[in-house]
């Protein structure tokens, strides 16, 4: 008896552990390593009061979303006045004051005396360190609200979830992604659209150690500061000492900053797929050090905004390639363009910045579209419970 309750408890305890480790793949990059909830338990949500709760619970946590979770509504509506700095045609967004931002930023555009958003969507849920978020299938969706990783959380990992309708209209109206203050951060097949402002946004604040791989950035809108439905406010990287792969995403129908790099931010751009731009992709500032290699650029007018005021490498030709070895050990891939501007940047001097860390592999070019299309965003993983 003895023996087969050992036994018993045995296969009870490795089927708890083998229940919880959901999550599909790991993090490539400078996020390697990163377990989240790691072998908690698994718990599953049934209100957006319970999301809330084990999102910002001081215990690790394996949470799984079977359901939309619909936050639009539950903190009311805000009425503030606001402004139109870029333009009032009815595909405009209307900016919402938000620390006097219109004051302060577009005070020569016209004001709008009462605009009424959704309360929930302008601050994110907060996330907890040793976090693992999962969607089933193609059931994780949030609608209305966006999720937050600040002040000192690190460990954390979200996976195959759908964020969306994040009060579009307006900027100000909030984030799908806010990332400042933390370290150890995979966000991995996750799809964002329809989003007032960032779809990714990390802050000034170091964000440290962080991969963004597979993911769906559509910037499909009814409404846009470039006026015309391509989503300007998209991707964010800014910090004090940021580590950044971005890797495998598909950025679609943008107009700008997609992304904007700046601060002291390290980035590491890899077989991303941008299509469809009425603008510009990248725009790097001060401060931003980008290495861009076997990305496609398709229909992107302008792949990089000038000036840049920061430094980039982009691959530009086999032999300038090989300088990518000693210090990120492979050589560089190059780029693919169609009907497309150029990106040419051959800048190596900051390359001495990924000595010793862990660097996401590289495929060619040609391999790109296909791997993307077929692989990026919510829905494209085998849920394993």
């Amino acid at each position: 008896m003895k023996t087969i309750s050992l036994f018993s408890a045995a296969v009870a305890a490795y089927a708890s552990i083998a229940d919880a480790l959901l999550v599909t793949g790991a993090a490539e990059g400078f996020a390697t390593g990163v377990t989240g909830g790691g072998s908690a338990t698994p718990v599953y949500p049934s209100t957006t009061a319970e999301l809330v709760s084990y999102l910002g619970s001081s215990s690790p946590q394996v949470i799984v979303l079977t359901k939309t979770f619909d936050f639009t509504g539950t903190q009311g509506t805000t009425t503030s006045s606001g402004c139109s700095p870029w333009g009032t045609a009815a595909a405009c967004q209307i900016a919402i004051n938000q620390d006097d931002w219109c004051t302060n930023y577009a005070s020569t555009s016209p004001t709008v005396a009462s605009i009424t958003y959704d309360t929930a969507g302008v601050l994110g849920i907060t996330v907890a360190s040793d976090k693992t978020l999962l969607g089933q299938g193609s059931a994780g969706i949030i609608k209305g609200k966006g999720l937050r990783m600040v002040s000192g959380v690190s460990n954390i990992i979200i996976q195959n979830i759908f964020i969306t309708d994040i009060n579009p209209k307006y900027v100000w109206g909030g984030d799908a992604i806010t990332i400042d203050n933390a370290d150890m951060i995979w966000i991995d097949h996750v799809t964002t659209s329809l989003i007032g402002r960032q779809h990714y946004v990390l802050g000034l604040s170091a964000s440290n150690r962080v991969t963004i791989s597979n993911n769906y950035i559509n910037g499909v809108t009814s409404w846009s500061a470039t006026c015309d439905g391509y989503h300007y406010w998209n991707i964010y990287f800014d910090g004090s000492n940021d580590l950044v792969t971005f890797k495998g995403n598909y950025i679609y129908h943008t107009s700008g900053r997609a992304p904007k790099v700046q601060g002291n931010t390290l980035l590491h751009a890899v077989n991303n797929y941008w299509y469809d731009s009425s603008g510009h992709a990248f725009e790097i500032g001060a401060g931003g050090f980008v290495v861009a290699e076997g990305n496609v650029f398709q229909n992107i007018p302008t792949v990089v905004q000038l000036p840049i005021d920061g430094s980039a490498f982009s691959a530009p030709s086999t032999s300038a390639n090989s300088a990518c070895l000693t210090y990120l050990g492979h050589v560089c891939q190059l780029n693919g363009f169609g009907s497309s501007g150029a990106f040419s940047e051959d800048t190596t001097d900051f390359f001495v910045d990924f000595s010793g860390k862990t660097i996401a592999t590289a495929a060619a070019y040609t391999t790109v579209v296909s791997s993307v299309t077929s692989n990026a965003g919510y829905g494209k993983v085998a849920y394993k419970g």
